[in-house]
């Protein structure tokens, strides 16, 4: 049996995730982050992206979109702080898309520095769920 660690994923709202896991893989502040059991602990700052769960004693990965957040790592413990956090299953494709529009809208009318950097942050969190859907697609 392989090692395990628990994993568990929370957000504002709810406890998205809670169980036992052979890695997980989330995208870190400075590149994508890979987590087994036994791994030195850790604490660093989440971007928008998936988050990939490799459940125990099953063959499909659990995939968890993150808006960004807080990771926390110790040997037998994995904790993910998510600003927002939704399941894969339950992304929609049309909410992205029309977010996606929308950003770039802004994007084009923005004036100061502060209104292009919320806007660069609402266009990157939609592009990131909207990569999520791609893959969770290609998963199917």
């Amino acid at each position: 049996m392989a090692a395990t660690m628990q994993v568990d994923v929370v957000s504002a709202e709810h406890e998205i995730f809670s169980g036992q896991a052979e890695f997980v893989v989330l995208p870190g502040e400075v590149g994508e982050l890979g987590v087994y059991p036994r791994h030195t602990p850790l604490i660093t700052r989440i971007r928008p992206g998936t988050v990939r769960i490799k459940i125990a004693g099953q063959a499909d990965e659990e995939l968890i979109f993150v808006a960004g957040g807080i990771l926390e790592v110790q040997p037998s413990m994995v904790t993910v702080l998510a600003d927002t956090a939704i399941r894969g299953q339950d992304l929609d494709e049309a909410k992205a898309l029309e977010a996606q529009q929308r950003a770039e809208e802004a994007r084009r009318n923005a004036q100061s520095a502060q209104e292009i950097a919320t806007v660069e942050s609402e266009l990157a969190m939609a592009a990131a769920q909207l990569a999520a859907i791609r893959k969770l697609r290609q998963k199917r």
